[in-house]
C-alpha cells in the first residue's frame, strides 16, 4: 500500500487544501504534505535496496481489462524520491513568502505532484495515460493563474502542444489495445502485441507514442513552447516543469516505447539522435545570449535533455545507467539554479544580467551556493553532473552505431558551450561591473533549502555509488 500512498496522500491533502482559506494554512499544508510524501518514498526506496518486492494491483476498469496497477523498479523508485525530494525543497523555500489565491496554489501543486507519482509508477497503459492527464492539468491551471503578463497566452501554446501529442498518444494506445488478444494494458502484455507488428506498424506507432513524450522533454523541433513557459510561470512552477515533468517524457520513452516498439527504435533511431543533437546545439548556442536569467536556464535544460535523449538512443546499458542517474541529478541541480534565480530577481527586481552584479559582496551565502550549483550543472568533477554526463558520453562511444563518434564530438560541444553560458552568467551576477549595495543574503528557510541541494549535488559527486543500487542489473 505505500505505492498507493505515495499518490493518495497528495491527492486527499491537496483537496484539503482547497478548503484552506487562513493565510499561511495551505503553505504549512503543502510542507506538511511533502514531507510526508518524502518519508514514504524514503521507505519504498529502502525496500527496493533491500529486495523487497513492491507492487500493487487492483482491478480498475475489468470491462476493458484495465487494472490500478503499480510497480516499483530502480527507475521509477528514483523519480518518485525526486519528486518528493524537490517538492519539499519548492515548499520549504515558498515557507514565508505569500501566494495569491495560496489555497488553490497549493492544492494544485500536491495534484500535480500526485500525478508525476502515478506517470512514474503505473505498470499499466491507459492508468499511465490518466495520470500523464492527472500531472499535465494541474500545472496547465497553475501556469494560466500565477506568472507574467504574458501568461495566459504563453500557456494556451502549451495546452496545444501537450494535447494534441495525447491525442496522438490516445490513439496509439487504442490501436494497440484492439490487436491485444487479451484485452489488457499491462506492460508484458502490450510488449508481447506491439512486438508481434510488422516493421512499418511500429515505425507509425512509434511517432504516435514519442511525439507526446518529446514535446514533454522537449526535443527539437517540439520545444518551442518551453523557454516561454518557464519565462512567464512562476518559480515554483518552472521547477515542476523543468526538473520533474520532463523526466516524465525520458521515463515514459524508456519504458513505453524502447520495448515495445523495437523495430520502429531501431528504424528511427538516428532521426531522433539527430534532432536531439541539434536541439542540443541550438539551444545551447541561443543560451550564450540571453540578457535574462530565466531564458538562458531554460535554454540550458532543453540541451541537458537533448544529450539525455541520446542517451536513450544509443543502446547501451551504461548510456541508460547515465540517462537514470543523470535524470535524477538533472532534477536537483536544476531545482537549484530555479531557487536562486528566484532569490536574485526579489532582491535586486530584474532578471537582466546587464542590470546584476555585486552579488558576491553583498550576498556571500547565496554566491557560494550559485557558483556550486552552477559548476554542478556544467558536470564539473566532483560534483553529482559529473558522473551522469561521463556514463552518458561513455555509452555513446561504445554504442554500436556507425556514427557514434560524430554524434558524441557533437555532443561535446554542448558541454563547451555549457561551461561558456553558465560561467558568463556567474561572472555577471557575482563578480560584474555594477556593484548593487544594500541585497540581503539568504537567511532561514531559503538557506536550508539552497543547503540541502548543495548537499546532495557534493554528496552524489563524490560517492555516486548511493544510486548505483536503483539501476538495472
Amino acid at each position: 500500500m505505500l505505492l498507493v500512498l505515495l499518490i493518495i496522500v497528495p491527492v486527499l491533502l491537496g483537496a484539503l487544501t482547497f478548503t484552506a482559506k487562513a493565510e499561511g494554512v495551505a503553505r504549512n499544508a503543502g510542507l506538511f504534505s511533502s514531507f510526508i510524501s518524502l518519508v514514504l518514498s524514503g521507505i519504498v526506496a529502502s525496500n527496493y535496496l533491500v529486495g523487497t518486492a513492491q507492487d500493487f494491483s487492483a482491478n480498475w476498469m475489468p470491462a476493458l481489462g484495465a487494472k490500478f496497477a503499480l510497480h516499483a523498479n530502480g527507475t521509477a523508485v528514483l523519480m518518485v524520491l525526486l519528486t518528493a525530494i524537490v517538492f519539499v525543497l519548492i515548499f520549504l523555500s515558498q515557507r514565508n513568502k505569500p501566494v495569491e489565491n495560496e489555497h488553490r496554489f497549493y492544492g494544485l501543486m500536491q495534484w500535480a505532484q500526485a500525478g508525476l507519482a502515478g506517470v512514474f509508477l503505473a505498470d499499466d497503459l491507459l492508468l499511465f495515460y490518466f495520470f500523464w492527464e492527472l500531472a499535465l492539468i494541474p500545472v496547465y491551471f497553475l501556469c494560466s493563474q500565477w506568472g507574467g503578463e504574458k501568461r495566459i497566452k504563453v500557456t494556451f501554446k502549451f495546452f496545444i502542444y501537450t494535447f494534441l501529442g495525447s491525442l496522438f498518444m490516445l490513439g496509439g494506445i487504442i490501436y494497440l489495445y484492439t490487436l491485444n488478444p487479451s484485452k489488457s494494458f499491462d506492460l508484458t502484455s502490450m510488449m508481447t502485441t506491439g512486438n508481434g507488428l510488422s516493421a512499418c506498424s511500429q515505425q507509425i506507432l512509434f511517432w504516435a507514442f514519442f511525439i507526446a513524450f518529446a514535446i514533454k522533454m522537449p526535443i527539437f523541433p517540439f520545444h518551442t513552447w518551453q523557454p516561454d513557459t518557464y519565462e512567464q510561470s512562476s518559480t515554483p512552477i518552472t521547477i515542476v516543469l523543468s526538473a520533474l515533468m520532463v523526466k516524465m517524457g525520458l521515463f515514459a520513452t524508456v519504458k513505453w516505447v524502447i520495448p515495445v516498439f523495437p523495430q520502429g527504435v531501431a528504424f528511427w533511431t538516428d532521426t531522433v539522435i539527430i534532432l536531439s543533437l541539434v536541439g542540443l546545439v541550438y539551444a545551447s548556442l541561443l543560451a550564450t545570449i540571453q540578457t535574462d536569467i530565466k531564458r538562458l536556464i531554460a535554454y540550458s535544460s532543453i540541451a541537458h535533455i537533448a544529450l539525455m535523449s541520446v542517451g536513450i538512443f544509443a543502446h547501451t546499458d551504461i548510456a541508460l545507467n547515465g540517462l537514470i542517474v543523470q535524470m535524477f541529478n538533472h532534477g536537483i541541480n536544476i531545482t537549484g539554479l530555479w531557487l536562486i534565480v528566484h532569490m536574485i530577481e526579489k532582491r535586486y527586481g530584474t532578471r537582466n544580467l546587464n542590470e546584476l552584479g555585486g552579488l558576491a559582496n553583498n550576498a556571500p551565502k547565496l554566491t557560494i551556493a550559485l557558483v556550486i550549483i552552477a559548476f554542478a550543472n556544467i558536470a564539473l568533477p566532483l560534483t553529482n553532473g559529473f558522473v551522469g554526463e561521463f556514463m552518458l558520453f561513455h555509452g555513446i562511444f561504445q554504442s554500436a552505431n556507425p556514427h557514434h563518434i560524430a554524434y558524441m564530438v557533437i555532443a561535446g560541444l554542448g558541454v563547451i558551450l555549457g561551461a561558456v553560458y553558465t560561467l558568463n552568467m556567474v561572472q555577471k551576477v557575482a563578480y560584474g561591473d555594477k556593484h548593487i549595495e544594500g541585497v540581503q543574503d539568504v537567511s532561514g528557510n531559503e538557506w536550508i533549502a539552497l543547503v540541502a541541494v548543495i548537499v546532495l549535488i557534493i554528496t552524489l559527486g563524490v560517492y555516486p555509488g548511493l544510486l548505483y543500487g536503483f539501476l538495472p542489473a
